[in-house]
């Protein structure tokens, strides 16, 4: 696609381009001190983006992906990196994903729950981040067990043991890093969600926009891109995602 005048007013209509970045989602981007600036698949994708338009790059810096979804619909970003939701859709126009993250839940060593359909029943109250794409997916689908909700994606499980929870709900790596930190936790088998990240942008943008910004996705995961990327930053669990999914 031809990148005309109008099309880089649409993407960047201040001259430059802002990058609305996640830091709760450390499989996707994080800061590593003392690097004055973060780190990770989507930053990566972001320098790249703001190459191929040939314009300045800000990172937008946020703790919870909310916050980073608002950045964008709010017009305080340009474009960010988001798991796909039909909720965050109603603002945001998707891509397809470029990363495949998995959902599980995490319980006490000593819990009865041993499977993931066992979950959701009266009595029993999930941990979540709140606003989080799994926050989004179960408040949709349990129907019996309660939500309580962490003020981010890293403090659910510190959240769920303070107040004696029965599972915490989260991105399997980074449920996987807080077991191992405390003990005495495990995860249950399997997965209840397939997280969807994609690039995205506001809706009102227009369609132009998205098509480029689609089709530099679909590029950065044929190119190898996006698998290099996860190994560059030891990302492990993640998976690209398939062409035009």
């Amino acid at each position: 696609m031809t990148l005309t005048k109008d099309l880089m007013q649409a993407l960047a209509p201040q001259g430059r381009l802002r990058a609305s970045i996640n830091l709760g989602n450390p499989i996707l981007a994080r800061r590593n001190a003392p690097e004055p600036s973060p780190s990770g698949v989507s930053v990566d994708l972001a320098r790249e983006f703001a190459a191929r338009l040939g314009v300045e790059l800000e990172l937008v810096e946020w703790k919870t992906a909310a916050e980073s979804v608002n950045a964008v619909a709010e017009g305080n970003a340009d474009f960010g990196f988001f798991a796909i939701d039909p909720k965050r859709g109603e603002h945001i126009a998707f891509t397809a994903p470029y990363v495949l993250i998995e959902g599980s839940y995490l319980v006490r060593e000593a819990s009865p729950l041993q499977d993931n359909a066992q979950v959701d029943r009266a009595g029993h109250t999930v941990t979540v981040g709140k606003g989080s794409a799994y926050d989004l997916y179960l408040s949709r689908e349990l129907k019996a067990a309660s939500i309580e909700r962490a003020s981010s994606s890293q403090a659910v499980v510190d959240h769920f043991l303070e107040h004696r929870h029965d599972v915490a709900a989260g991105v399997r790596q980074q449920l996987e890093a807080d077991a191992a930190r405390i003990g005495q936790l495990r995860l249950l088998p399997g997965r209840f969600m397939v997280i969807r990240q994609a690039m995205g942008l506001h809706r009102n943008r227009g369609q132009q926009a998205h098509a480029y910004l689609s089709a530099f996705v679909e590029e950065m995961k044929a190119s190898g891109f996006i698998d290099a990327a996860l190994k560059r930053h030891g990302i492990e669990g993640a998976t690209v995602a398939p062409a035009g999914d």
